[in-house]
C-alpha cells in the first residue's frame, strides 16, 4: 500500500496487545518499518509474526515503561538499526481502579511514570533526531480520562491530564520544525486495559469491565489513528456514546455534573 507512511520508521510502544498491537498490525499493510516495545517480549514477539513484514522491518526493544532511564540509548539503538526515527506512538499505559484517598502515594507516583513520564522521556529522545531530519510525528495515546475527571481513575486521569499539557505545548515549539503532533482520546476501547488497572494494593483489577465489553474495537480504533495521521490531525475522539460527555463538559457543564455522578466506575 503505497502513501506517506511508506518505508517510515514508527516506534510503538505497548505493542503487545491492545491498541498498540492493533496499529502495529494495520501499520505493517503500509510497507513500514516497525519498532515494537512493551514488557512481555513472548507477546511481542506474537506481534512480530502477525504483522508480516519482512525480519529486517522489524525491531523489538523490549521494556517496562516504569523505567525509561535508557530512553536516548533505545533511540540510539533504532537510529543505528533504521537511521531514522519517523513517528513515535506514546501508546503503553495502565490504568487504575482505587479511590483516591486510599491509593498509597507510591502507586500514584508509578501510575505518572507509566502513563506520563514515558512519554516525555521518549519524546525527549527522538526529538534531536526529528529536528536534524526536520521531520517527525509524535503520537500521543490519551483518553477521554485527560479531559475530565471520573470515579477510581484519579491518579490515571491525573497523568492523561498531564499529557495534554505536555504535548500541546511541544506541538508549538516543534512545528516550525517539521515536527507534527497527535493527541488520541479513546472512549472506551475493548481491549485489557480494565483487567491490568491497578486496585489500592497495587493488584490487577482482573476483570473485564462490562462498558468494555461491546465497546469499540481496537482494530477500528488503530484505523482512524492512521486516518487522522494520513489528514494531520491534532487531536481526535475515538469511542461510541460516551464521547458525549466531552461536549456536554465544554457547552453544558452542569448536565454533565448532573450525568458524570450516575455513571458507573465500570
Amino acid at each position: 500500500m503505497d502513501s506517506i507512511l511508506k518505508h517510515k520508521v514508527i516506534w510503538i510502544t505497548g505493542a503487545s496487545s491492545g491498541i498498540g498491537r492493533a496499529l502495529a498490525i494495520e501499520l505493517a499493510k503500509y510497507n513500514t518499518r516497525l519498532v515494537l516495545s512493551a514488557r512481555n517480549m513472548e507477546l511481542l514477539e506474537q506481534t512480530k509474526q502477525f504483522c508480516k513484514l519482512p525480519p529486517n522491518d522489524i525491531l523489538i526493544i523490549p521494556f517496562d515503561l516504569k523505567n525509561t532511564s535508557n530512553a536516548i540509548t533505545m533511540a540510539a539503538q533504532i537510529i543505528n538499526t533504521f537511521g531514522s526515527i519517523d513517528v513515535l506512538i506514546n501508546n503503553g499505559g495502565q490504568s487504575q481502579r482505587s479511590k483516591a484517598d486510599e491509593t498509597p502515594l507510591d502507586f500514584d507516583r508509578d501510575l505518572m511514570e507509566v502513563n506520563y513520564f514515558s512519554a516525555v522521556a521518549l519524546t525527549k529522545a527522538v526529538t534531536p533526531y526529528m529536528k536534524r531530519q526536520k521531520s517527525g510525528k509524535i503520537i500521543v495515546v490519551s483518553s477521554i480520562a485527560g479531559k475530565f475527571g471520573f470515579y477510581l481513575r484519579s491518579s490515571y486521569s491525573a497523568a492523561k491530564h498531564a499529557l495534554h499539557g505536555f504535548f500541546e505545548s511541544y506541538r508549538l515549539e516543534t512545528e516550525k520544525l517539521g515536527i507534527s503532533t497527535l493527541i488520541v482520546c479513546p472512549g472506551k476501547i475493548k481491549t485489557n486495559i480494565s483487567l491490568s488497572a491497578l486496585n489500592n494494593k497495587g493488584e490487577l483489577h482482573g476483570v473485564m469491565d462490562p462498558s468494555h465489553i461491546n465497546a469499540t474495537s481496537p482494530e477500528e480504533c488503530a484505523k482512524q489513528i492512521i486516518n487522522a495521521v494520513l489528514n494531520n490531525k491534532q487531536e481526535i475522539f475515538i469511542g461510541g456514546k460516551e464521547l458525549i460527555l466531552i461536549k456536554l463538559k465544554r457547552f453544558f457543564p452542569k448536565l454533565f455534573n448532573k450525568i458524570i455522578r450516575k455513571q458507573s466506575p465500570y
